[in-house]
């Protein structure tokens, strides 16, 4: 099937955080819908977070979100794939246009982080220009702080 996507600029429709929330437990199903919904009212109390989905029919079926951290920073915070739809480059695809609207937006850095275990995304990071910048020793593992600049040539 053929996947569509969309972004939106701000998280406001009950309608989209309802289908991005039930996404997101399907990706992380360690985390309830209920705790992702309450993430997500806060993260966008704090700060719009702009989200880009791809879609199979009119289900969402991968997602990737971020926010500014500061005038020129961008902060790419989330994003996954369904189980059933990995391996198809719809992160990739989902990363590329993020980068993309980063870029024409201004913002001259992009930081993420993952854990080592999530090696999937870590090499998509690295792929995308990433490099690692930092760890930071948490409650749930070691995290790795990656940044790129906008004006890295290499998108995957």
């Amino acid at each position: 099937m053929n996947q569509t996507f969309r972004f939106l600029p701000t998280l406001s429709a009950a309608t989209d955080c309802n289908a991005l929330t039930g996404l997101l437990h399907q990706i992380f199903p360690d985390t309830s819908v209920l705790d992702w919904e309450s993430e997500l009212r806060y993260q966008q109390s704090r700060q719009p977070v702009q989200v880009w989905l791809a879609f199979s029919g009119d289900q969402p079926v991968a997602c990737k979100l971020g926010y500014e951290r500061k005038p020129g920073h961008y902060y790419s915070w989330l994003g996954g794939v369904h189980p059933d739809h990995r391996c198809q480059g719809l992160a990739a695809e989902l990363m590329r246009q993020q980068h993309a609207w980063c870029a024409a937006q201004g913002y001259h850095t992009i930081r993420t982080q993952t854990f080592n275990r999530w090696r999937a995304m870590l090499l998509l990071n690295l792929r995308f220009g990433f490099d690692i910048v930092g760890t930071v020793q948490g409650g749930r593992g070691l995290t790795l702080v990656l940044e790129k600049s906008t004006a890295s040539a290499k998108t995957g």
